[in-house]
């Protein structure tokens, strides 16, 4: 990955539905160069997926839960890359301390949160995990 990546790879973290034309002309270089890095950082699993962000309280009636995962050997890519393409996971993040990441995890009802649970258990390279339900957001 050059600048010109990283630029792009910023501004799509602003806004996942801008047009090639668009990022383009804020990158200075042609449509068919950003099509070409986007299909590259695509094809080498830079970039995993598009998304919707929502604020916490857009879902009410769903479930959050923050769950640490330890990793098991050198199979930290591998277990981001899983998490990664797991609907259930709305943001991951690598840390030091106990855990080796922690997962942010939406559901629509227990049922479902513990679907998420189960796959996430079968995950290759996870050692362990601890789940806590979100109860209530002051800030």
């Amino acid at each position: 990955m050059d600048d010109v990546d990283r630029q792009l790879i910023a501004l799509l973290r602003k806004d996942a539905r801008a047009s090639v034309a668009a990022l383009a002309a804020k990158l200075g270089v042609s449509r068919g160069t950003v099509t070409n890095r986007l299909r590259k950082l695509e094809d080498s699993h830079v970039i995993v997926g598009y998304g919707v962000l929502l604020r916490p309280d857009a879902e009410p009636h769903g479930i959050s839960a923050w769950m640490g995962v330890r990793v098991d050997g050198n199979q930290t890519r591998a277990v981001i890359a899983a998490l990664l393409g797991e609907p259930g996971v709305a943001a991951l993040h690598d840390t030091n301390g106990r855990w080796d990441l922690l997962a942010e995890l939406r559901a629509q009802s227990m049922a479902e949160l513990s679907q998420v649970l189960e796959r996430v258990r079968l995950v290759k390279g996870i050692a362990n995990t601890e789940t806590s339900i979100l109860l209530a957001s002051y800030r």
